[in-house]
């Protein structure tokens, strides 16, 4: 047997699998839901536990011996979570999960709670995403609109105004082309009918 094949010269490094965001995010969001799902379960026992302790008056927690999890969601609940969760885009996944712990912490709920819990969290983002949405497609067409006024003036402004030039007959005209026009000083501009 060669050193080689111990050491596995000869094989390619293992590259991580590439994986679409979307999965990312609903695979990091479950995990979130499920950790909080695991230790609100943990905080109801110890609730519980307190209970039995000041009611008895006997502590018999050593002896009690709990599953690692009994609690769990349905799968019908669980796909519509996972839904919920591939609408959110990635830059809201962090966000999502900071929420999802403020809520958590502030009303310190039963197990069956922690999903509803999850779902507003989810529903305040999907929300807050198609706000931002709408904002960006209101601030495009504002652009677009924007531009096509603004190419409008720019070409009216860029149209020449001949005030000395027009096509109506005035009285000092027929008088001013019966004589010569005077030779101005060379400061002023001069301005002469062309016809």
């Amino acid at each position: 047997m060669s050193l080689a094949s111990w050491f596995r010269w000869n094989e390619p490094p293992n590259r991580i699998s590439q994986r679409n965001p979307t999965e990312m995010v609903v695979e990091t969001l479950m995990m979130e839901l499920s950790w909080q799902t695991k230790q609100a379960e943990k905080q109801q026992r110890e609730r519980e536990n307190e209970y039995r302790k000041i009611k008895t008056g006997v502590d018999y927690g050593w002896l009690v011996s709990y599953p690692k999890q009994s609690y769990d969601i349905s799968p019908g609940e669980r796909l519509q979570l996972e839904d919920m969760c591939t609408k959110i885009h990635p830059s809201y996944c962090g966000p999502v999960i900071l929420r999802f712990r403020q809520l958590v912490a502030e009303y310190e709920p039963e197990v069956q709670e922690v999903s509803r819990l999850f779902r507003s969290a989810l529903q305040e983002a999907a929300e807050k995403i198609k706000e931002e949405e709408e904002a960006k497609k209101l601030a495009r067409q504002w652009n677009t609109k924007n531009k096509t006024s603004l190419s409008l003036t720019t070409f009216k402004s860029r149209s020449r105004i001949s005030p000395f030039i027009s096509d109506i007959k005035t009285i000092s005209e027929d008088v001013e082309r019966g004589t010569q026009p005077t030779r101005r000083v060379w400061s002023m501009p001069e301005f002469r009918n062309a016809k």
